[in-house]
């Protein structure tokens, strides 16, 4: 079965064909940081505007790809339209909805509507030699800018949430730092630079994300199975204000151990309760994914943590971390397969979380 994806759920327009889940025909993705570089973060209204301009050119070039890989002969080989209806930003989404839908309906087959978080979680079996089934039961881990979840997976299909931030996304606290340190958008591949770069190990002690007493359980979670990420972002600023003193416009020294020092605090925390989700039941695998899994050494403590579980790490090719469509298209062949999910009537979901449709 061959499905066509796309994918606006924020920053990046993309459109993707993929065979049976798995087999990646084409994958195009016009990515927006440079709108968003001079703000320091995704504004929506830019967003949805420069979907609006892309996403046509972005679906005809996905077709093109896969012609020209000789994968399709055209759109008439398209057995289904998938679409990411959430979570994601409402008029970014709204673009790619309506485009799918506009497609579906004039080709006259399926549109199929993809959770984001959960399509992340495929990714790691994208021109893989694993079935997702065989990973089963599986410990998910949704690590980006806007989401830091801990997933249970007993089955593929099956998702629930048993751990999460509590405010901000590992990606969204790479971000905020660099913004604050002057280091330029998006945060975590300049973070992750700039920690290589200090050859030592005196690290600052900054705050491992232990959530605030109580919080998780408002949330119905539980707690060491919880991060938050709000305290190291405050922690950060008071440490830079203290470094500047009376001069707030003061140069900021040592900005590799500082980088080091922040990436070290996310990453053990992320690493902390994933080690906790492994203790809690039997798994056979961990499958990660979202652009932060990319994050050097977020792979390898997540490396040291499966191994010491005793289950298998997947993770995703690098090209498929961030945002795209191809999971959305390859996940969409499993929805339809396993819960016979057409849904050729679906609207936006900003605020879905994994598990819900």
């Amino acid at each position: 079965m061959t499905i066509l994806g796309i994918e606006s759920s924020c920053d990046e327009t993309a459109c993707a064909i993929v065979k049976d889940g798995v087999e990646v025909l084409s994958n195009v993705v016009y990515t927006q940081i440079k709108l968003h570089q001079p703000w320091g973060g995704v504004v929506p209204e830019i967003a949805s505007r420069a979907h609006v301009e892309k996403i046509s050119g972005v679906i005809y070039a996905a077709v093109d790809e896969a012609v020209a890989a000789g994968g399709i002969s055209g759109l008439t080989d398209v057995d289904a339209v998938a679409v990411t209806y959430g979570p994601g930003l409402a008029p970014a989404l709204l673009v790619g909805l309506n485009a799918a839908k506009g497609l579906a309906m004039s080709l006259g087959i399926p549109l199929i509507g993809v959770n984001h978080i959960e399509a992340h979680l495929h990714t790691p079996f994208l021109e893989s030699n694993m079935s997702p089934e065989d990973a089963m039961p599986a410990l998910g881990l949704a690590v980006s800018g806007g989401h830091t979840s801990w997933i249970d997976m007993p089955e593929y299909g099956t998702y629930s949430i048993i751990g999460q931030t509590l405010d901000d996304a590992a990606g969204e606290a790479f971000d905020k730092a660099t913004k604050l340190l002057g280091l330029g958008y998006p945060g975590g591949p300049v973070i992750d630079k700039m920690a290589k770069e200090y050859a030592g190990n005196d690290f600052i002690a900054f705050p491992k994300g232990r959530p605030r007493p109580g919080t998780a359980a408002l949330a119905g979670l539980d707690a060491d199975l919880c991060t938050s990420f709000s305290g190291l972002k405050t922690a950060l600023l008071n440490y830079v204000r203290g470094l500047r003193g009376d001069n707030p416009d003061a140069p900021i020294p040592d900005i590799p151990r500082i980088c080091a020092s922040y990436q070290k605090a996310i990453v053990d925390s992320i690493a902390d309760r994933t080690a906790t989700a492994l203790k809690r039941r039997r798994y056979s695998s961990l499958s990660v994914g979202g652009g932060v899994s990319l994050n050097g050494a977020l792979r390898e403590a997540l490396g040291k943590v499966a191994d010491k579980a005793g289950v298998k790490l997947l993770m995703a090719k690098p090209k498929y971390c961030g945002d795209n469509a191809a999971m959305i298209a390859g996940l969409a062949y499993y929805r339809q397969n396993l819960a016979g999910v057409e849904a050729e009537r679906v609207d936006v979901h900003p605020s879905l979380e994994a598990g819900e449709h």
